[in-house]
């Protein structure tokens, strides 16, 4: 018989899964990650394809469902369906029109993947508008602006999400570092964060090794940290003065990366609007001419 206590709601199921995490087996900890990356995925793929994507035997999803108080993973599986429902309504049906498009020979090339990578983006999109508050919006803007340097990391899939806010944040006038591309030094540059600074922290798909001695430097240095990941179970969430949990899905090569960087540009037009760069429609300023240097020598001319 399922526990009637077994959470009914989708912000329940999740409080339920942190408390326990630290103590479930691996292949659990795995399995828990794996949902909370996904909520999408969970709600609509049979629970074969989710094993299989993880790379777990589907009867270990079984077992963690009833862990947590249901009967079976389908039990577990409605809490993600009735999110699913009041988050993005539609998706569910335009996922299964794309699933029989792909599943149809001849239909499963490079327009099929593209189609797949929209869906799942339009979906990330819709939950990142769902989930993310106004007052972490508000919060971490105000650490932006003041923080006298802002150190960037990001590595592998986090890396476009990484230097699109340095190169919004430089624009609106941030002194900004990026670490994890110094040979291995990051965390000797990152000894030099001081209280008065902001360490922001961008790691979705997985945590780079790198990154944990940066998150020791700036707990010893008082150092505040911003986080975008794509899970409440990132390593991230406990060194976090603000997370940003933006589920994504998993893949060999592939990630949604359209939710984190519409978050990363919200966040540096937020930056301009306190800064009073046009707070109603603020605007990032662009490079509009590039003046050729005089010439001081024989040479090609400038058109060369």
């Amino acid at each position: 018989m399922p526990d009637p206590a077994a959470p009914q709601d989708y912000d329940d199921l999740i409080r339920l899964i942190h408390e326990r995490h630290d103590q479930m087996s691996r292949t659990f900890q795995r399995i828990s990650v794996f949902l909370t990356r996904n909520p999408n995925e969970v709600a609509v793929r049979p629970v074969t394809a989710i094993a299989g994507r993880c790379d777990i035997h589907a009867s270990s999803f079984v077992r963690f469902a009833q862990s947590l108080g249901y009967q079976g993973f389908k039990e577990l599986q409605l809490v993600f369906r009735s999110r699913l429902a009041l988050a993005a309504p539609g998706f569910e049906a335009r996922d299964t029109a794309l699933s029989a498009g792909l599943s149809t020979p001849g239909n499963r090339g490079e327009l099929g993947l593209l189609a797949d990578m929209v869906l799942r983006d339009i979906a990330a999109l819709q939950e990142l508008l769902n989930n993310i508050s106004q007052q972490a919006l508000a919060e971490t803007t105000r650490l932006l602006q003041a923080a006298d340097t802002i150190f960037l990391f990001g590595q592998m899939l986090s890396r476009p999400v990484a230097e699109l806010m340095r190169c919004q944040l430089v624009m609106t006038g941030k002194r900004c570092v990026m670490l994890g591309q110094s040979g291995g030094l990051s965390a000797y540059i990152a000894s030099s964060m001081t209280s008065r600074d902001l360490l922001m922290a961008i790691s979705l798909r997985s945590t780079a090794a790198e990154l944990l001695p940066i998150l020791g430097e700036a707990e010893a240095r008082g150092t505040p940290v911003v986080a975008i990941a794509d899970s409440t179970l990132s390593p991230l969430a406990k060194a976090a003065k603000v997370l940003f949990a933006v589920p994504g899905h998993e893949g060999s090569l592939s990630a949604a990366l359209a939710a984190p960087l519409c978050l990363a540009q919200a966040l540096s037009l937020g930056l301009a609007a306190r800064a009073g760069q046009s707070a109603a429609a603020p605007q990032i300023p662009g490079i509009t001419t590039i003046r050729a240097a005089p010439r001081t020598g024989p040479g090609p001319g400038p058109g060369y």
